[in-house]
């Protein structure tokens, strides 16, 4: 199962594969226009926005609304931000706010309430803290205008302002010890029924009958938890779950031989073997990117995405996806399966003998098939791979705090914003702990972030094509997901999200 919708949540990457809570009961309501029931496998520790990530976005979607509204195709629209500008160096962001907006107290939505969000969401601690972290200091000239003073541009800002760091909160809430962790007051089209609501369970919305924008199709919407994707078959085969998304390949083919489903396919994580250790930090033959090179050359990815993935998927050596402008199609097939030549490289890098390379295994993430196969694929070149078992307990502990691995096999969402894919994967941070750079690295960095859109663009396309080329990264393939519904229900796949935004579903006639 994937770990994350988005590649900046670091303890959520964990722990969307550990939940530790039980399937959801059956005490739904019966499906129809007026009721929409959707399955999940990931849930909100806290629906306070400022601990937000885009794995659960469409829990905060329904009680919040967000600046910026991003739509299926990835572009942007108004939603509370009516309009906005950039300055000519684009370090300024000026925001024209939605009048007659109130949240669930009456409280008015204005120029003061971003300020208070967005000072709350960059200071909280939140696994998304750090998108802001360009942001000096949000301006605000009267209830209707706001600017935000950029340090440097920032070309996600958008992107960021239609996901976590955009969602708007009643700042009156903000001195009161939890209380958005589980009574959500916000502006947006629903509100919790938390007399229905069973936290760890399910999540129930009710239509926020003062909502000042369009109405959606359903007067309710409940969010269900499972802990496995057979009972989310069960549940959309019985018709207590009308939409869901399916990630195993298994589950997938079941539930395309029911006739009554309707499936829509979308490609959207990469799962591969991230490196965090470039340096040679601790495991001193990473640090040549000849070895890094030979491990790409050593992963027969065809086999495993038929093997693992029956073929439901790609095979990639970049972790840029198809929706940004750094993707290049000729880098998806740039390191075959080549273990003679994996192990020239090892000989050329003083590394014959081959070494050993001790990675963290959490069963969700790795399973037995995926494990064995990579555990063969570097033998034949004389690597030998470690798995450390690790549970949910740990597992976030040790590898993003104590820093015990070189590496870590995981599933990451691919953004459709290329600075988004820059800014976790690349620069200094959760994914790339140690800060390794070099000279290309820190000479395109600053082209992509405040060059002109072609420089950007023609940047980051050379940017990709160096990580590929020096083994950054071990991609094995990018999935093909399945959203499936019971046939009432016609679901628009969101660009840049695993999940679909809570705006993305209609009934189907």
């Amino acid at each position: 199962m994937t770990t994350t919708t988005r590649t900046g949540a670091v303890a959520a990457c964990v722990a969307a594969s550990l939940a530790l809570a039980g399937c959801a009961d059956s005490g739904t309501e019966s499906a129809g226009s007026s009721q929409l029931n959707i399955a999940t496998m990931t849930f909100p520790q806290s629906l306070d926005p400022a601990q937000a990530v885009g794995s659960s976005l469409p829990f905060f979607q329904a009680a919040y609304d967000t600046l910026v509204k991003r739509e299926p195709d990835g572009r942007f629209s108004p939603m509370l931000a009516t309009s906005w500008k950039y300055n000519a160096d684009r370090t300024q962001l000026s925001l024209t706010l939605r009048k007659g907006v109130k949240f669930a107290d009456g409280t008015a939505f204005d120029g003061a309430a971003v300020k208070a969000n967005m000072e709350r969401f960059k200071k909280g601690g939140g696994a998304d803290a750090k998108w802001l972290k360009d942001l000096e200091s949000v301006k605000v000239a009267d209830a209707t205008h706001v600017t935000l003073d950029l340090e440097r541009p920032n070309p996600a800002m958008l992107f960021y302002l239609s996901d976590a760091a955009g969602l708007m909160a009643n700042p009156k809430k903000f001195g009161q010890a939890d209380s958005l962790k589980t009574a959500p007051d916000g502006t947006g089209p629903y509100r919790l029924d938390k007399a229905k609501t069973t936290i760890g369970t399910k999540w129930v919305f009710r239509r926020n009958a003062d909502y000042w924008g369009e109405r959606l199709p359903y007067e309710n919407i409940t969010i269900i938890f499972f802990d496995n994707e057979t009972a989310i078959v069960n549940g959309l085969k019985t018709g207590q779950v009308n939409a869901a998304l399916l990630q195993a390949a298994d589950q997938q083919v079941s539930i395309e031989s029911d006739p009554r489903m309707k499936t829509t396919k979308q490609e959207f994580d990469f799962q591969g073997l991230l490196l965090f250790d470039r340096d040679g930090k601790l495991t001193t033959a990473l640090k040549d990117p000849r070895v890094r090179q030979a491990m790409n050359h050593a992963i027969d990815r065809e086999t495993m995405l038929s093997a693992i993935r029956q073929r439901r998927g790609q095979i990639t050596s970049q972790v840029f996806g198809p929706d940004t402008q750094g993707y290049d199609r000729s880098l998806d097939t740039y390191y075959s399966h080549d273990p003679a030549k994996a192990k020239a490289l090892l000989r050329q890098a003083g590394y014959a003998k081959g070494f050993t390379l001790k990675l963290p295994r959490i069963s969700a993430i790795v399973n037995d098939a995926l494990a064995a196969s990579l555990a063969t694929d570097f033998k034949a070149i004389g690597v030998n791979l470690v798995w450390d078992d690790l549970d949910g307990a740990s597992a976030v502990q040790k590898v993003f705090t104590d820093r015990a691995y070189s590496g870590m096999v995981m599933n990451i969402g691919q953004s459709s914003s290329d600075w988004v894919v820059v800014n976790e994967l690349v620069t200094p941070g959760a994914f790339n702990m140690f800060g390794t750079s070099d000279a290309t690295v820190r000479e395109l960095i600053p082209r992509i972030q405040t060059g002109t859109a072609e420089q950007a663009k023609q940047s980051v396309r050379a940017l990709n094509e160096h990580l590929v080329k020096q083994g950054w990264f071990v991609p094995f393939y990018r999935m093909t997901y399945l959203h499936v519904s019971d046939g009432s229900v016609k679901i628009s796949p969101q660009s840049g999200m695993a999940v679909p935004s809570i705006y993305n579903y209609s009934p189907a006639k």
